[in-house]
């Protein structure tokens, strides 16, 4: 279709310092000093990353990100969605962060489910007959979760996307299946993240084609096959995979990205897509600035390829 360029935005996110969803140490970082580095290295967007890391009043955040010339996309909601009190965790959650992402007119919602300690011990190696998954009254569940998180989601102007996420009930392509299956008649679209996608038995390739109707947004991971392999074989959860790097800076793992570019371009996708390096914090061999500044030089390469008179 052409004109790449204009239609592939990249923004970055707080997990590739090793933000992690949780108070701890990875949250005492500087996030003025992530924000200048991520204009340093070519970004114009961030996520908001889990809220309360970066500020929550739109007074304060407002002016740092517009110093920067950077756009806020959104927020990512983790909640249990096979529980049926969860519906009004979401609700609340979302109407919590709501107001924030509308006065920076921040385009998107990421729903995902809550990562859980079973499905974590068994991350990358779910098995693909669903015996380990949700069952229809499960299923059911998530659809109503689904149904209102999408109401209150379209009060703020928000789009609501659903994240695949490994170490969760929606992590194979089977289960993502499912899920559009029992939630198509809420509008929800789909965040595709490439490294959860292939860390949960999925190809990325595949999944953007099935998904192309509803496939609003783009998480960016490159994964070491190797490591990924030996994750698997050694039978480690989520977080051990993460230290042992099975996330590589974008361009060097086994993700084919020209092809899917291609293929993004081909069903005339257009939009954000945020480049992210799930690591542990304080055990960067590579400064996250360094990686993920690596990252973005790899991907504007495809895009001058495709667009080669710019």
């Amino acid at each position: 279709m052409g004109n790449v360029r204009s239609r592939f935005h990249f923004a970055c996110a707080p997990d590739s310092w090793g933000v992690l969803d949780y108070a701890g140490p990875s949250w005492e970082q500087s996030y003025e000093k992530m924000l200048d580095e991520m204009v340093w290295a070519g970004y114009r967007g961030t996520e908001l990353g889990p809220y309360g890391f970066l500020p929550t009043d739109a007074a304060v955040l407002k002016p740092q990100l517009e110093k920067r010339n950077l756009t806020l996309l959104g927020s990512f909601v983790p909640v249990v969605l096979s529980d049926p009190a969860s519906a009004d965790i979401a609700v609340a959650h979302i109407r919590k962060v709501g107001d924030l992402l509308a006065a920076l007119k921040a385009p998107f919602l990421v729903l995902a489910d809550a990562q859980s300690d079973v499905r974590n011990s068994i991350s990358g190696r779910v098995p693909r007959d669903g015996s380990a998954g949700l069952n229809a009254a499960q299923w059911q569940n998530v659809a109503h979760v689904v149904e209102e998180a999408s109401k209150v989601s379209k009060d703020f102007g928000l789009d609501l996307v659903f994240h695949p996420h490994v170490a969760t009930y929606v992590e194979t392509p089977e289960e993502c299946e499912t899920f559009f299956d029992v939630c198509a008649h809420t509008g929800i679209g789909l965040c595709l993240d490439s490294g959860h996608c292939d860390f949960g038995g999925g190809d990325t390739l595949n999944e953007a084609a099935k998904f192309a109707s509803v496939l609003r947004l783009l998480h960016i991971k490159d994964v070491d096959a190797k490591v990924l392999a030996d994750a698997r074989a050694h039978k480690l959860n989520f977080e051990q995979a993460i230290e042992k790097k099975v996330f590589t800076i974008i361009g060097q793992g086994s993700i084919d990205f020209p092809t899917l570019f291609r293929l993004l371009d081909k069903n005339g996708y257009s939009g954000w897509m945020v480049t992210e390096q799930d690591v542990k914090f304080g055990a960067t061999v590579v400064p996250p600035a360094e990686s993920v500044a690596a990252s973005l030089r790899y991907l504007q390469g495809i895009v001058d390829q495709m667009d080669p008179k710019r």
